[in-house]
Formats: structure tokens, sequence, C-alpha cells
């Protein structure tokens, strides 16, 4: 059934490869991936307008995901994909869920997992967008470039790609986190260490 939908899809080319990044956001359960790898092999040369066009198409369903799943909550998920993708994304999301997002953007989990769960749990939808550009412009270039820069050969390397992605972008986010929290700590010890000379000053000019 879904090999068919994925056939009648390619035959429109770019518009197939928009309809399909957009659903994929939103309740499609085969991820856009399988209809980036053949269209990049019709034709390596428009790689990256392909990977284009599924990126902007899936920025545009990702609020569309978190309004589905703000409305008809997590259950909605059960009936359109696995069991062990949601259950994934949820340990994931109660660790962390700006990370979830971040890191769901471009491992297997199809994309809409995060978009209608971010929706059930309120997560806002700024940090939804912001965090899904990023990590969905990795997943989507870089099969792109792939394609662009090694042609036809690419195909032998695209299948692995979310797992070296996956290797490459953990570390960096997890670099990322700590610093942000060093950071995040300094600022906080600087605005008590304010607060505490002021009211020291005050004190000494109310005497």
């Amino acid at each position: 059934m879904f090999q068919n939908i994925l056939d009648f899809l390619m035959e429109y080319g770019y518009l197939g490869m928009f309809i399909h990044s957009f659903a994929d956001a939103v309740i499609f359960p085969v991820p856009a991936f399988f209809l980036q790898v053949p269209l990049s092999l019709v034709d390596p040369s428009q790689a990256l307008w392909i990977a284009t066009v599924g990126y902007f198409a899936c920025l545009l369903g990702t609020p569309v995901g978190y309004f589905i799943g703000k409305v008809l909550g997590k259950s909605v998920l059960y009936k359109i994909l696995k069991k062990e993708w949601i259950d994934s994304a949820t340990a994931m999301f109660q660790k962390k869920g700006e990370v979830a997002i971040f890191i769901g953007s471009f491992t297997p989990i199809p994309f809409k997992v995060f978009t209608i769960m971010s929706g059930c749990l309120k997560f806002p939808l700024w940090k939804l967008l912001g965090y899904a550009a990023i990590g969905r412009a990795v997943k989507f270039y870089a099969v792109g470039f792939l394609f662009y820069f090694y042609g036809k050969m690419a195909e032998n390397m695209v299948h692995n790609v979310s797992l070296y992605i996956f290797l490459i972008m953990v570390p960096v986010i997890l670099v990322g986190l700590w610093v942000k929290k060093i950071v995040t700590k300094r600022r906080q010890l600087k605005m008590e260490n304010a607060g505490v000379s002021n009211g020291i000053n005050e004190k000494v000019l109310n005497k």
C-alpha cells in the first residue's frame, strides 16, 4: 500500500517530495527519506533542490502536526505508528524535551512523532520550529549533498547517513548543552552577586 503511494508521489517529482515531506511531519508513517533518495537517484544534479523542497515542506507541516497533538492527544500516534517508535520518543521527551526534538529530527523515527507529541505535552511551538529547522536541515541536506557530489554512487552511502549524523551530532549537542548550562550558572551567579552588592550599598546609604 505505502509503496504504491510512494510510486505515485515519485511521478510528480518536486511536488511529490513536497507532499510527502509535509505529510511526514503530520501523519504519513513513511519518512520523507524514502522518497528523497529515489528522486535524487533519478537526477543527482537536482539533489540539493529536492532536499530544499523537502526541508521547507517539513517546516510547514510541523505546526500542523503540533496542533493535531494539542487537539487530539497522544492516542492518535498509536493509531498510525509503531508502538516502539512512540515509546522511544516518549522516553527521550521525559529526559529532555528540546534535545528529543533536535535528535529526533535526524533519527529514523518518523518526525511526526515529535511534532504531535510536542503538541500533546504543550511544548512551546517556537522552540519546536527552531530545533526542527536545525535538525531537519542536517538530515535533508546530508542526503542532498551526498548525491550532489557523488552522484548515483551515493545510494550505497545514504542508508547509513542517519547513523553517521547521530554519531556526530549527539556529542556536539551534549557539549553545547554543557556549555549552555555553565553560561546559565555564571549569569545566575553574577545576578546574585549584583543583588547582594546592591543590598549592601542600600544599607550603607540608609545609615
